[in-house]
C-alpha cells in the first residue's frame, strides 16, 4: 500500500553520462506544462533531480535547470575483479541507505530514473517504502542497471519498441511503454539562415557536423585530422571534438591548411545546448545549419537527428551496444554506418570508408533529402509530454 504523501515532489533520477540526464531535463521542463493540467492535490508540484557523488550530472543540471540537486553515492556492480565488485557493493549499499534517508525526508510521490548506477541505490530504497517508479531506456539495448531496474520498476518507459524483448516485455503489457526520446523542443523546426549566421559560414556550400558525445570520440577526431583538407575542399566543418585535449592538435592540423580553407572550418571543444545570446554558436544551432552529421550513435541520436531530420554517417563506439542504435537508423533508411576500426580504410585515408561515405552523400543532394525525410519521420516531439504526463499520473495514483 502507497504511504500517505503530504509533499507533491517528483524526483527526477540519472547519471553517468550527458545521455542520462538531459531526457530527464527535457521531461522537467515539460512538467511545467503538464502538471497545471493533473492534480496532486493543494501542494504544488517540486521537482528535484537526484545524481551520484562526483558526477557530470550535478554540472549539467546546474548549467541547463534551476532544480535542486541532491547526490548519493553509486558504483557499477560488474566486473571480474573481486576488490572492486566488493567496494562497488559497498558503495551501493551506502548509497541505498542515504536513499531511505532522502525518501523519508522529501516523501516523494514517484521517481523518473533515466539510467545510470545512480537510479540503483534510489530506485532499491523506494520499493521499500512504497514509492512508485518509472525507469526509462533510451537506447534500443538495456544495460545492466536497467535491466534490473525494470524488473522492480512500476513501469518501464523505452525510447523505441525494439527495445521491449530484450527487457522480457510486450508492446501491450501494462507495465511497458513507448514514448521515444525526450529533446529540446527548439530542435524542431528551426530557422536555417538564422542558424548559419551564428557560425559566420557560406550558406551555399553544404556544412556537416561532426561531434562525439560529451566527452568527444577520438577515433572520429583522428580521422577529421587526417581527412581535413579533403573534406573542406568539399564542404564545410562544424567539429566538436570534446574537452580531452584534442582540440590542440586538431588547431595544428588546420593552420597547415590555405587560408581559404580554414575559413571554412569551426573547432569547438564543446558547445552549450542553448545560450542566452540569439547570435552566438550553440549545439542546437549547429543541428540547424547541417547538411550531414558525422557522429557516434548513442541514444540521444536516435532523437536528436530525427528532430533536427538530420542524415547521418554513424561510427558506433564498439565497446558498447551502439551498433544496435546505429541499425535502428540505417534500417530505417536515416543513416549509413561505418565502423570504427574502418574510419581511414588501409591505404590512403581518401580511399577509406569514412570519405566515400561522406563524399557519395555530399554528391547527391536528392539521396541527402531522401534521408532526411526517412529520419523526420521517425522523430517523437511530444516523447518529453509523454513521459511527464505518466510520471505525473503515477504520483497521483499513489496519493489516491
Amino acid at each position: 500500500m502507497a504511504p500517505p504523501f503530504a509533499s507533491s515532489t517528483i524526483l527526477l533520477c540519472g547519471g553517468g553520462t550527458g545521455g542520462h540526464v538531459y531526457p530527464a531535463l527535457a521531461v522537467a521542463a515539460a512538467l511545467d506544462d503538464v502538471k497545471r493540467t493533473v492534480s496532486l492535490g493543494q501542494a504544488p508540484v517540486s521537482l528535484v533531480y537526484v545524481g551520484s557523488e562526483g558526477g557530470m550530472e550535478e554540472r549539467i543540471v546546474a548549467r541547463e535547470s534551476q532544480l535542486p540537486f541532491r547526490a548519493l553515492p553509486a558504483a557499477a556492480l560488474r566486473g571480474r575483479n573481486p576488490v572492486a565488485l566488493m567496494r562497488g557493493l559497498a558503495t551501493m549499499v551506502a548509497g541505498t541507505r542515504m536513499a531511505r534517508r532522502l525518501l523519508t525526508s522529501l516523501q516523494p510521490r514517484a521517481i523518473l530514473g533515466t539510467g545510470g548506477y545512480v537510479c540503483v541505490p534510489l530506485f532499491l530504497a523506494a520499493r521499500s517504502k512504497g514509492v512508485p517508479t518509472m525507469i526509462y531506456l533510451p537506447d534500443v539495448v538495456p544495460g545492466l542497471a536497467v535491466k534490473m531496474l525494470s524488473r522492480i520498476a512500476t513501469l518501464t518507459a523505452v525510447n523505441v519498441e525494439d527495445a521491449l524483448p530484450r527487457l522480457g516485455l510486450e508492446r501491450n503489457s501494462a507495465r511497458a511503454l513507448v514514448t521515444g526520446y525526450p529533446v529540446r523542443s527548439e530542435l524542431f523546426g528551426q530557422d536555417r539562415p538564422t542558424c548559419v549566421s551564428r557560425f559566420a559560414l557560406d550558406p551555399a556550400l553544404p556544412i556537416v557536423l561532426v561531434y562525439g558525445g560529451s566527452r568527444g570520440a577520438r577515433s572520429i577526431n583522428r580521422a577529421i585530422a587526417a581527412l581535413l583538407r579533403a573534406l573542406l575542399e568539399r564542404c564545410q566543418l562544424i567539429h566538436v571534438c570534446g574537452r580531452e585535449g584534442d582540440e590542440v592538435w586538431l588547431k595544428e592540423a588546420a593552420s597547415a591548411l590555405p587560408q581559404t580553407l580554414q575559413a571554412r572550418y569551426r573547432l569547438y571543444p564543446y558547445l552549450e545546448a542553448k545560450t542566452d545570446s540569439t547570435s552566438e554558436p550553440s549545439m542546437t544551432a549547429a543541428f540547424g545549419v547541417a547538411d550531414l552529421s558525422i557522429c557516434r550513435s548513442g541514444a540521444s541520436t536516435l532523437a536528436e537527428l530525427p528532430a533536427a531530420a538530420l542524415p547521418a554517417v554513424l561510427v558506433p563506439y564498439p565497446y558498447v551496444h551502439q551498433d544496435e542504435n546505429a541499425d535502428y537508423l540505417v534500417e530505417r533508411g536515416a543513416a549509413v554506418k561505418v565502423a570504427d576500426a574502418a574510419l581511414l580504410g588501409s591505404h590512403q585515408p581518401e580511399e577509406g570508408p569514412l570519405f566515400a561515405a561522406v563524399t557519395r552523400l555530399l554528391d547527391n543532394p536528392l539521396e541527402r533529402q531522401r534521408m532526411a525525410e526517412q529520419s523526420r519521420a521517425l522523430a517523437r516531439p511530444d516523447a518529453a509530454r509523454h513521459l511527464a504526463e505518466a510520471v505525473l499520473s503515477l504520483a497521483a495514483r499513489s496519493g489516491s
